[in-house]
């Protein structure tokens, strides 16, 4: 009886704590706040535009991206490299509307993403990092998160695309496999093909890869590589990596420094330059020799 009391009691001190947490973090005030009168987005056909951006994070005074401009077309995909530092991660960002510029304007099919209201702005842009969050319960409903509303079918062609459903049918469970809390069922590995998954059903105009092939070793990585040439043949894709393999597949090479393009080409162009890219791809294949 005491026992049973006691458990009682720590129960719900723990509760009473994790409330009051979630309490304050309800009352936090977003930093990018939505839009009075959001103009409609139904179908977004995926062009960037950068208008004038400034940008530095709330509270500083050091300016990270100094005013720019740049046009990425609809269905491009961009590669963003760099020193660690270089600014590429506050450029996904941006594009995400995770931040606002501080001046300037992001703009998506003419569009300023402020203007956009969040739900369709979360329809539009999806970004897949190197640290994903996979909740308890299955697979499939794990992928389902992209998409809702989606068919057994769907989720289990979305996991083919990435190159995930040969692991997820030999699970104990198939697609009903338990995840277990924060994925731990899982390897890295296998948590970010989940994670691709989850985003490709989405089907975003916009996706933005933030080292998202980190995780993967060699084989897995090459696998997601065939599959990403055909997924992001449709959409605009902005992808951040420091492996080079995963970086070539990309249209167009951004080379940044303090936050600065010092480099704008296709791979082969920037190869042929002998410039910064062509280093680090020369430094990079001598390390596969």
């Amino acid at each position: 009886m005491y026992d049973e009391l006691a458990m009682f009691a720590n129960a719900y001190s723990s509760a009473t704590a994790a409330l009051e947490k979630i309490s304050g973090v309800l009352e936090e005030e977003p930093s990018v706040p939505e839009p009075a009168s959001p103009v409609a987005l139904p179908h977004a056909r995926g062009a960037i535009r950068f208008a004038e951006v400034e940008f530095s994070y709330p509270g500083t005074s050091r300016q990270v991206l100094p005013r720019f401009s740049l046009d990425v077309p609809a269905g491009q995909t961009v590669a963003l490299v760099g020193a660690t530092g270089a600014g590429k991660t506050t450029l996904a960002k941006l594009v995400s509307r995770f931040y606002d510029p501080s001046s300037g304007s992001v703009q998506l099919d003419g569009i300023d993403l402020r203007s956009v209201a969040d739900p369709d702005l979360r329809r539009a842009v999806v970004m897949v990092t190197q640290e994903n969050f996979l909740f308890s319960g299955s697979v499939a409903d794990n992928i389902a998160l992209g998409k809702p509303t989606a068919t057994r079918a769907e989720i289990e062609a979305a996991a083919a695309e990435v190159g995930a459903h040969e692991f997820i049918a030999a699970l104990p469970d198939g697609y009903d496999t338990d995840v277990r809390k924060r994925g731990g069922r899982l390897s890295a590995g296998q948590r970010q093909m989940v994670a691709f998954a989850r985003a490709f059903l989405a089907d975003p105009a916009v996706l933005v890869l933030d080292e998202a092939t980190s995780s993967l070793d060699v084989p897995t990585e090459r696998a997601v590589q065939a599959a990403l040439e055909t997924v992001l043949a449709d959409r605009t894709a902005f992808i951040i990596a420091h492996r080079l393999s995963t970086v070539l597949i990309a249209d167009r090479v951004l080379v940044l420094d303090g936050g600065i393009v010092v480099e704008d080409g296709s791979p082969e162009e920037l190869i042929g330059e002998r410039g910064r890219f062509a280093a680090l791809h020369t430094a990079w294949r001598d390390s596969l020799a």
